[in-house]
């Protein structure tokens, strides 16, 4: 099945790309909506029960990956094509792309109050007082760190571990995002999430990173800068894999990403990465660009990754 999973990874690919993510009933969205309702029932400010929640959650979105894998094994026909739904559904490279054009798009027009309104779709932090070079940043940033999440994270997963990689992968990533958070009611509860998160992209965000310096030169930027932020600007920032990413694509793009970002009140002063200057909006189609080659390149590697799976 090494080979159809090589080409389902790829029609799943090409799927996002001609048609981005389903416009009705998505099943991330629906996983979102089923956990949701699994921690309103079994919530409680301990870290026991959140690693309840997590397996569970997790656990049973790759069993049913597994049955997928068993149901279609000896038939490499029906293999690629679920294995390409699959990838379908839990990518979101295009859709990424769109968001932050649209930002951008925003941005140069000048009117800020519509672009702020449409960043909340890629951050987590308060824009309502983000200037234009502000909002760039965070685009990019955003741009970076979705990047691997959302098209290199599930590509190496799908690569070495099929279906149950792929929808697995986004589980944890769905967790990560719902209840990995700092807060208050998330620190113990949540735990689990972040840090089975931090465990699934230790690659993936490294791969990522290795991919946008490499292709440094598709923005005119040089691989040498974007290995240098790499190595020695994400050591300081507060994620482990997220760092890793944002400082190459800071390197790669010529700019400085990271400063201070406010979240539910909350000042979090972050590392800078890059010794360019700060991002502007003409900066936002730039990162789309290199998000794009990084989606080939990480799509190549997974399907030599997979061709050599037995």
């Amino acid at each position: 099945m090494s080979w159809s999973r090589a080409v389902g990874l790829a029609l799943g690919i090409a799927a996002d790309r001609l048609l981005g993510d389903p416009a009705r009933w998505h099943p991330v969205a629906g996983f979102g909506q089923a956990a949701g309702a699994l921690e309103r029932r079994v919530y409680a400010d301990d870290r026991r029960r959140g690693v309840a929640f997590t397996a569970v959650a997790v656990g049973s979105v790759t069993a049913a990956g597994m049955l997928a894998e068993r149901g279609t094994a000896g038939r490499p026909v029906r293999h690629a094509l679920v294995t390409a739904v699959a990838t379908w559904a839990v990518v979101g490279g295009r859709t990424l792309g769109r968001e932050a054009a649209a930002v951008g798009e925003h941005v140069i027009a000048g009117d800020l109050p519509a672009a702020r309104q449409r960043v909340r779709s890629l951050v987590g932090r308060d824009p309502s007082t983000l200037d234009a070079d502000q909002l760039a940043r965070a685009v990019v940033e955003s741009v970076a760190e979705n990047t691997s999440d959302a098209v290199v994270g599930p590509l190496w997963w799908g690569a070495v571990a099929g279906v149950p990689g792929l929808v697995g992968y986004r589980a944890v990533n769905t967790l990560d995002a719902m209840v990995g958070h700092r807060s208050a009611r998330y620190l113990r509860f949540g735990w689990a999430s972040a840090r089975l998160d931090d465990v699934a992209n230790l690659v993936p965000a490294r791969l990522a990173a290795a991919l946008a310096s490499v292709a440094a030169p598709v923005v005119d930027g040089r691989p040498v800068d974007a290995l240098r932020a790499w190595r020695e600007d994400a050591p300081g920032h507060p994620s482990p894999n997220a760092g890793a990413v944002e400082a190459a694509f800071a390197g790669a793009l010529g700019v400085q990403l990271g400063g201070v970002n406010h979240y539910e009140g909350v000042v979090d002063d972050r590392v800078r990465m890059g010794t360019g200057p700060a991002p502007a909006p003409r900066d936002i189609p730039r990162s789309v660009t290199l998000a794009s080659a990084v989606g080939r390149g990480a799509l190549a590697v997974a399907a030599v990754v997979a061709a050599r799976r037995p």
